[in-house]
């Protein structure tokens, strides 16, 4: 059988190579070693013609695109490259599907690229911050559609059912919780407290702290984590499946049928779990401090009475809604922006509970504040 051939002509500084035979996989072994070992030396310039091939295939036709590719990256200049009209398809599908180079790895440890690196993450964060602004405004003007003609938007049976999925489906974790909370913080009171033999004061500790900060605080990072990764994760599985994009299709306001039940059940719900988790929180601190300290219950009701007044609870009740409507806010936002793959839901879904967090807590330090300013 015959084999494939290649023989090299040098002329000066230009070099030709003439190949000739069958060049397939089955004779490339015969030539493949030769052609690797290739030496241009001085030459500058190079001419290949194979239009002696007689049989060609992927392997062959590599061999002779590799060579080109060779003779070029050693500095010489191709003049021609001679092939019979049969084969020149399929060299051009293989040479235009060459892989390129790999990417030069460039390390970026100075002081300007870490200066980069802040410049662009602070733009990121604005544009997220600006985008969940525009979103709000865009959402509340819904809101007042909603209340301005109810009989037009206001989804009745959807708004419940989200009261029941955030709120009532919500009390076990809530209550364990916050139970579980009462009790620490009357042991840690008290056992800094009786040192100073004030151990009564651990109701006044106790009643304070958790109706006007730890009880909604705590409740709405747990709705944050429950109910606001749930939002994304449920809109962002509708976006990766395009069932928010047939709902468009078919005239349906995605704000009014997904957005406007979750955020309005949220809002209502939160509120009556901040006072269920107010009152469990101080029933575990009313345990401790029966076993620890000996404050029967009638004690405990008498001292707590004295220690808090309406403005006390108040002060945490007003907090609920406001945490609810950015908890709620920031879940449908960020379920709205995610992309056509499985990976962006559990991203997004991650990130909607950082930053629902983050506004809380952000919201809690600013009411302090304020509510210090006007003296409450």
């Amino acid at each position: 059988m015959e084999s494939p051939w290649f023989h090299l002509d040098r002329s000066g500084q230009s070099l030709r190579l003439t190949a000739g035979g069958p060049w397939t996989v089955y004779h490339a072994a015969a030539v493949d070693g030769a052609l690797r070992r290739l030496d241009p030396k001085d030459a500058t310039a190079a001419e290949i013609d194979a239009s002696g091939v007689e049989a060609l295939d992927t392997t062959g036709a590599w061999m002779l695109l590799r060579t080109k590719c060779q003779l070029a990256a050693a500095g010489l200049t191709i003049t021609a490259f001679k092939v019979p009209e049969d084969f020149k398809p399929l060299l051009q599908v293989i040479e235009s599907d060459q892989p390129p180079p790999p990417a030069a790895v460039v390390t970026r440890d100075t002081f300007a690229a870490y200066l980069e690196h802040v410049g662009r993450a602070s733009h990121s964060v604005l544009i997220q911050g600006l985008g969940i602004l525009g979103y709000v405004g865009r959402i509340t003007i819904e809101w007042f559609k909603t209340i301005y003609a109810p009989q037009r938007h206001f989804r009745l049976i959807a708004t419940m059912h989200q009261i029941e999925e955030v709120g009532i489906n919500a009390l076990p974790i809530v209550g364990l919780l916050m139970f579980l909370v009462g009790i620490v913080l009357a042991y840690q009171g008290a056992d800094q407290l009786k040192r100073f033999g004030l151990d009564i004061y651990t109701v006044n500790a106790l009643g304070i702290g958790v109706l006007r900060e730890l009880g909604v605080l705590i409740t709405a990072i747990i709705i944050a984590g429950r109910s606001g990764s749930a939002f994304t994760a449920q809109i962002g599985t509708m976006k990766v499946n395009e069932e928010i994009d047939a709902m468009q299709t078919m005239g349906l306001n995605v704000d009014d049928v997904l957005i406007l039940p979750r955020v309005t059940g949220l809002v209502i719900a939160l509120p009556f779990l901040t006072f269920y988790a107010d009152v469990v929180a101080l029933i575990g601190g009313a345990l401790m401090c029966y076993f620890d300290m000996g404050i029967t219950f009638p004690m405990f009701i008498r001292q707590l009475h004295q220690a808090i007044n309406l403005d006390t609870f108040l002060v945490g009740m007003i907090k609920a809604p406001v945490f609810a409507y950015v908890i709620g806010m920031v879940g449908c936002f960020e379920g709205l922006n995610v992309e056509r793959n499985a990976a962006s839901v559990g991203k997004l879904t991650t990130r909607s509970v950082v930053e629902s967090v983050f506004l809380v807590i952000v919201l809690d330090a600013a009411f302090s504040v304020m509510f210090s300013i006007l003296g409450i």
